[in-house]
């Protein structure tokens, strides 16, 4: 199969200049025509009860995959995953283990935006006891 550009040479080739000038209106209106679209989620929404129980609401009802209905409603994946198989994010308790980790999450952004390299600690490896040296070309007892 030829590419684009090898069957535009082609062309070029045998003198098809008519084929040419179609081409390049061709890709003339197709540049006027497209559009950038925005990407399919700037951020993701916050979760409530609400949009957990609308995430359940679409699993139960719907064929949709995961993925799907993270896409329509405007969450990631796992999320989604969270709501289904474990149930998260179904009530308002601030205190719920996913509530207190998304506002430490945010408190360690608003206090620290650079994040800082860990100090590293260098743990000491045991030393082998150094045995003498056995003279060259004979065995010692503790060789074998």
């Amino acid at each position: 199969m030829a590419t684009l550009k090898e069957f535009e040479e082609a062309l070029r080739e045998h003198g098809m200049h008519m084929a040419l000038a179609l081409l390049e209106r061709l890709r003339e209106r197709d540049r006027q025509t497209r559009t950038i679209r925005p990407a399919r989620r700037l951020t993701g929404q916050k979760m409530t009860p609400d949009l957990a129980r609308a995430i359940l609401e679409l699993h139960a009802s719907t064929g949709m995959t995961q993925q799907e209905i993270a896409f329509k409603v405007g969450v990631n994946q796992g999320r989604v995953n969270e709501v289904i198989k474990r149930g998260k994010w179904l009530d308002d308790d601030p205190h719920a283990p996913e509530a207190v980790a998304r506002d430490k999450a945010k408190a360690r952004m608003r206090a620290d935006p650079k994040p800082r390299p860990k100090p590293s600690v260098r743990k000491e490896a045991p030393r082998a006891a150094k045995r003498p040296a056995a003279p060259q070309g004979q065995f010692a007892f503790g060789d074998i």
